[in-house]
Parts: structure tokens; sequence; C-alpha cells
């Protein structure tokens, strides 16, 4: 951490409306502001707004060969795994401040090594990797109940029976398509969710012992779906890319969707395709600069 009061130099952006502090960080293997400090630049009111600030760091964090590594805060001061829109982000951050054309980054996230790819058009892609569906990995205390995967499992949450599939992809997820009984018979409709009652009820379930986010799906047509998420550590946002990726997954296991499918987020689509030849979750979506600036540590 740089001393209190020295200045460090930041940048907003945003994917989606899922919006972050970015500070490059690379100079240093120490990150230059405390998760308290993290938690205040967070505050809409008092701070600069934001779900989550995030650090490009030096490389070395999963291998030796990355370009450079990612440490994040949320906006309540702990540290996720990683986060789908902030690697975005993060990777046209990095592009910007090295001057870089178009290429593909390795990165290392304490959900392991991640791949974005910057592209001409602004866009980033992300190789989000293999999802995890080894229930006591994601971590999910229930068994499995397809091909090793915890599919359609039914919790009771906020007075009512749930379907969930269990997903990790690198940070554990609680994907629902709606109540015993709704869920096969048009589903839930994400617009009339009162996610800020029920989002906490999920996030802190005892069946997700690492708390979770939870993504709240409504088909509507097997290459279109729409979701609203309540992330752990930030709420309700407009956007998760690592919920787009665990939505699909659970949706493929479940039979609702195709491997290539839009989620429509509050902040718009993503692009989202899981691999039947490797395994892997490939994502696509924008990642633009917001404004920058400089702030106290």
């Amino acid at each position: 951490v740089v001393a209190a009061g020295d200045k460090v130099r930041f940048a907003k952006y945003q994917g989606l409306g899922n919006d972050f502090v970015l500070v490059d960080n690379r100079d240093s293997d120490v990150i230059k502001m405390s998760s308290e400090r993290c938690a205040a630049l967070c505050d809409r009111n008092f701070g600069i707004g934001a779900d989550g600030v995030i650090f490009a760091m030096p490389p070395g964090l999963v291998q030796a060969d990355e370009d450079y590594s990612m440490r994040m805060y949320n906006s309540d001061g702990t540290e996720p795994e990683m986060c789908g829109n902030g690697i975005r982000c993060l990777a046209n951050f990095v592009a910007a401040q090295d001057g870089a054309d178009p290429k593909a980054y390795k990165v290392g996230t304490l959900a392991g090594l991640i791949q974005p790819e910057v592209r001409a058009d602004g866009q980033v892609a992300v190789d989000m990797g293999e999802p995890v569906l080894n229930p006591p990995d994601v971590p999910f205390t229930e068994g499995a109940t397809l091909d090793g995967a915890a599919v359609r499992v039914p919790i009771n949450a906020g007075g009512d029976t749930w379907l969930v599939t269990a997903v990790s992809m690198g940070n554990p997820h609680c994907i629902t398509f709606g109540r015993e009984g709704e869920c096969d018979e048009g589903g839930i409709k994400v617009d009339e969710l009162d996610l800020p009652s029920i989002g906490p009820v999920f996030e802190a379930h005892p069946t997700f012992p690492a708390k979770t986010n939870t993504e709240f799906v409504e088909v509507v047509r097997r290459d279109y779906v729409k979701m609203h998420v309540w992330e752990r550590g930030a709420g309700a946002t407009l956007a998760c890319g690592t919920g787009a990726c665990a939505t699909v997954v659970a949706g493929v296991l479940e039979g609702r969707v195709d491997r290539k499918c839009t989620v429509e987020l509050p902040g718009g689509p993503l692009e989202i395709e899981w691999r039947e030849s490797d395994n892997r979750v490939i994502m696509t979506g924008p990642a633009e600069l917001v404004f920058d600036g400089d702030v106290r540590a």
C-alpha cells in the first residue's frame, strides 16, 4: 500500500454498466490501496462510484509467462477470485496504457489463467477456461445429480423451493430458471423479480459455504436469454461476465439453451459460447473508458 495521501492514477471503465476503477500496479507486487480504501472509492455518493477496484499487477500469479496479473476488491472490500466484465475492462485499460495494437493477453487471476483478446473494434473476447461442475469444488454442499454436476437441485430460499444448478467459473454461481414447477411452465419473468429481497437470501445460502453469485434466468429462445444477477459482495449489478458464462453452462446442462447464446443483462448483451470441442467458455463483449484522473490513496 502506498503512503496515505499519495496520489494514484486511475481510469474508470464500464462493461455493460458494470463499472470499475482500474489502477496500473505493475511497478510493484504490493497493492497500492487497502481494501477499506477501495470500498470507500466504490461508494457512489462519497467516492468515484464503482462495483469494484481492479489492479493490473506484475506477472507470475499463476505462471511465469503471464503478461500481467489481476487483483480486485469488491465494493464491500472483499476480494473475489475473478470478474468477467472486470477482466475485459482490465484488458482494454492495459492495452491503452501500453499503446498496444489489438492482441491476446495471458492474465493470472486467483481463478487461474484467463486469456482476453482485445479486438480492433474495442470488443474483448475472453477465454474463460473450463467450467467447474464438481459440487465440492464450486463449492456447493449438495450432491451431483447429472454426470457429476449439481443440476436442478431443489433448495429452499425465501419460503419457496427453487431449482438451482451450481457452476464455478473460478467463482461460485447459483443459476435458477425459477421455482419448482414454474421453471418448466414458462419460467420466471426477470423484470418482475424482487431482486433486492431474494438476492441476499441466495448469496448467503448455507448450501454455498463461500457464498455465491446468483443468476435468475428467463429463456426467451434457445439462443437468447434474459438474466438478472445478484453478485456476491456487490449486490445487484447491471452485468456479470462470469455469471453470463455460468448461465449458458447451466442452460445447456438443463437442456434449455444452445451452446452459443446471447445473454441479455440489464446493461446489455454478452455473447457466450461453451465450446464442445475443448469444453472452454468464450465470452465476448464491450469495455469502455468513462474517465480517468488522480485519487488519494
